[in-house]
């Protein structure tokens, strides 16, 4: 069992950056792919970044060039870099281990002027 708690959201404006971060618990976690999906409101909720146990990514083509993801096995935690953000980015973030039914809780991230 993973337990992924999500933090690092936030108001921001157009061209701001953000980083959040997905905590992990369990000693297994650099066994896994991580990813992180997006919910805005009255939407379904869309991939937007994985990383694989061997730290190869693929990206979301609304993202690319803009987010970037990195894991931290030593500390259990998985990252979302946002730079150059858009309003429409704005939706809750959540972090999800690949294999399990695990998924954070989310962690807000709206952006406007």
């Amino acid at each position: 069992q993973v337990q992924l708690v999500e933090s690092g959201g936030g108001l921001v404006q157009p061209g701001g950056s953000l980083r959040l971060s997905c905590a992990a618990s369990g000693s297994i976690f650099r066994r896994y792919a991580m990813g992180w999906y997006r919910q805005a409101p009255g939407k379904q909720r869309e991939f937007v970044a994985i990383i694989t146990s061997t730290s190869s990514t693929n990206y979301a083509d609304s993202v690319k060039g803009r987010f970037t993801i990195s894991r931290d096995d030593a500390k259990n935690t998985v990252y979302l870099q946002m730079n150059s953000l858009k309003p429409e980015d704005t939706a809750v973030y959540y972090c999800h281990c690949h294999g399990t039914a695990n998924w954070g809780q989310g962690t807000q991230v709206t952006v406007s002027s």
